[in-house]
């Protein structure tokens, strides 16, 4: 696997210990005899921001789905902290496209509702100064009691936001969490989440289509090629954070546009 980097950037994560690792990982569905991932190997230091970005069937998704724990590997081996993934974990939070709050329940409900499924209602109780503090965290403070119905698209998604988080997760998966807002609002809650995230020192890996969110928010971003769906480039984004989103008019960020861009182009001339 081809990697651009910088030594200020290789010196920066000298001292992270790794949280997540993929080695030698492989998917095939043999009813259709179609192999979506091969060969991925693939580490997150403690505290890091990566992007997995490419074209549709690449097997973003699927890579998506075994780092869950919702879908065996056929070949390969994954670990969390140093244990196997074999299934849903209380120390993997996930977060999808849709913020998918159940309606009959009022937003600190949702957000502790994890806790109330695993562990029940008193342990969901003792929760809720904590999600109080979540929702505090993103300006949701003041809407604990209203009904999914009464909030907004990003509203909405920032309680998704909580309700990963309650359970003080080692690792944040998203799949494309902003992809249904408008562009104002997802760039809003990019930058809230690159906040949550350094308040946090989250781990964090991010399914995405946008190479201008994938820059902004990572650390490192990786690029797929499908047929079968493999990474080709680990592309390190040397900017400096709190990142803006007055970065995107630099050269610099111009510059990894156009890199990843080509590398994607490859891919649809290949």
């Amino acid at each position: 696997m081809a990697e651009s980097r910088t030594a200020s950037t290789e010196s920066a994560t000298q001292d992270a210990w790794p949280i997540y690792e993929i080695k030698r990982l492989s998917k095939t569905y043999a009813r259709h005899n179609v192999t979506a991932l091969s060969g991925v190997e693939l580490t997150i230091n403690k505290g890091e921001f990566v992007s997995v970005i490419g074209s549709s069937g690449c097997g973003k998704s699927t890579l998506l789905k075994i780092m869950a724990g919702l879908l065996p590997p056929t070949t390969g081996r994954v670990t969390l902290e140093g244990q196997p993934v074999t299934g849903p974990s209380t120390h993997i939070g996930m977060m999808f496209q849709q913020a998918t709050l159940l309606p009959w329940k009022t937003t600190i409900e949702n957000v502790v509702l994890p806790i109330a499924i695993r562990e029940g209602r008193s342990a969901a109780k003792a929760a809720h100064s904590r999600g109080m503090a979540l929702l505090e965290l993103v300006g949701l403070g003041e809407f604990a009691e209203a009904y999914p119905g009464e909030l907004s698209g990003g509203m909405a998604q920032r309680a998704s936001i909580c309700r990963m988080l309650v359970s003080d997760p080692s690792m944040l998966l998203l799949d494309e969490p902003f992809s249904a807002l408008d562009e104002l609002t997802r760039d809003f809650m990019n930058m809230e989440l690159q906040r949550i995230c350094a308040e946090r020192q989250a781990t964090t890996f991010l399914v995405t289509h946008s190479l201008d969110e994938a820059v902004i928010l990572s650390d490192r971003i990786l690029v797929m090629k499908s047929r079968p769906g493999r990474i080709v480039e680990d592309v390190r984004i040397d900017l400096p954070r709190p990142r803006t989103l007055e970065m995107v008019n630099t050269p610099y960020f111009g510059e990894i546009i156009s890199h990843i861009r080509g590398l994607l182009g490859k891919e649809a001339h290949e």
